[in-house]
């Protein structure tokens, strides 16, 4: 009888102790929702260096912060970004770069994470090594991801900031051209993003 009752004790400190980590834990992973996108998108022609700009899109995290407001790792993160809120100064390269995105059958752009890793830099930043499925014109591929977080334990948000370089091709676009080809666009571009994070 008292081992059975042994028994029963541990159980049920076992459970009790299961439940309460499974509590915290769903605490801890607290999904946040972007507040502010900017993103701006990069490259080179046989014309002239440009840029398309977009600030809508919406994003979503899962930051691990511990009781001590340190950032100690992040479980989800994704990214939405309709392609044609991507604009620049001249209608001509947008309509071109939205036929090259294939928008009429791929509307978004998008990135899911998969795995990540965070490290303290001091001051409430920290870098986030990332690996992801990135979604471009239709192809997804595994891509890699660095990032610098902020962390304003005031009012509890994040900032994440950092550039992406690629290829066009890597995703099969095909680089735009304008003016019947005779001003091509480069096949190198850079991602630069800037999204804020609150409850």
């Amino acid at each position: 009888m008292k081992k059975v009752f042994l028994s029963h004790v541990v159980m049920s400190s076992a459970i009790i102790l299961a439940t309460g980590f499974i509590s915290s834990t769903a605490v801890a992973q607290t999904v946040f929702q972007s507040k502010a996108i900017d993103i701006s998108l990069t490259g080179t022609s046989t014309l002239h260096d440009w840029e398309m700009k977009a600030a809508e899109g919406r994003s979503q995290a899962a930051f691990i912060v511990d009781a001590t407001d340190n950032i100690t790792s992040i479980s989800q993160l994704s990214f939405t970004l309709p392609a044609k809120s991507l604009k620049s100064e001249h209608t001509m390269m947008d309509n071109n770069t939205y036929k090259a995105l294939q928008t009429d059958k791929n509307p978004n752009i998008s990135f899911v994470l998969t795995g990540a890793a965070v490290k303290p830099l001091g001051n409430n930043n920290y870098q986030l090594s990332c690996t992801g499925k990135l979604t471009i014109a239709g192809t997804t591929k595994e891509t890699d991801l660095i990032a610098t977080v902020k962390y304003s334990p005031a009012d509890k948000s994040f900032t994440v900031t950092g550039v992406k370089k690629m290829k066009m091709t890597d995703y099969n676009v095909k680089p735009p051209t304008v003016m019947m080809g005779t001003i091509k666009t480069g096949n190198d571009i850079s991602i630069a993003y800037n999204v804020r994070f609150t409850r």
